[in-house]
């Protein structure tokens, strides 16, 4: 190697160390003007992941919880810390375990509570049953009237068979032939259309 291409060499080196150097100095001076707002974000990324874990950590929590209560009732339908437990931890279960319980006993008086139900499809098909035990025409009615009841087609059924024992063919099929052709109650509104109401 000539002393000249040894210089070039050098001055390369030079200019690749100097370079290096020069990038450091950047990244400090950056780092020293925006050293709050990165730290601010280091903090928030990791107290928001901490909170997420935490978070998930206490609804899994409430999961187990409230399954134990449940199974609990299950096994003895008296435990009341358990009925309290369920309650505490996760109040649709509560509401539903309290609504099939007030179903099987035929509780209106459970039932009509329920009507007031925090989960909307608790609350229909308490409403539903409701009318239903009591023998409620009116609440029927207003049951059936609703566009996104449950029970809808059913409570038809149920007036028009009321209305068939009082002798009141014609608005018995009324009330049948509001049952739409794909309802899974279509069948049952047929029948009774063909063979309980005489025209």
């Amino acid at each position: 190697m000539s002393i000249k291409e040894n210089i070039q060499t050098l001055k390369d080196d030079l200019s690749a160390e100097e370079k290096f150097i020069e990038n450091a100095i950047r990244t400090e001076r950056f780092v020293k003007k925006y050293q709050k707002p990165l730290m601010a974000s280091v903090v928030s990324l990791l107290l928001a992941v901490g909170g997420a874990i935490g978070y998930q950590a206490y609804d899994q929590a409430k999961i187990e919880n409230s399954n134990t209560a449940l199974n609990a009732l299950l096994a003895n339908p008296d435990n009341t810390e358990a009925l309290k437990n369920l309650e505490k931890e996760n109040s649709s279960l509560y509401e539903l375990y309290t609504l099939s319980k007030a179903i099987k006993a035929s509780d209106t008086k459970a039932l009509k509570s329920l009507v007031q139900a925090k989960s909307p499809e608790i609350a229909d098909i308490a409403a539903y049953e409701t009318a239903v035990l009591t023998k409620d025409q009116k609440a029927l009615e207003n049951y059936a009237k609703k566009q996104d009841a449950v029970y809808q087609d059913m409570a038809l059924i149920e007036m028009a068979v009321t209305l068939i024992q009082k002798g009141d063919t014609v608005s018995a099929h009324s009330k049948l032939a509001l049952i739409k052709e794909d309802s899974a109650m279509y069948p049952t509104a047929q029948t009774l259309s063909h063979f309980g109401v005489k025209e």
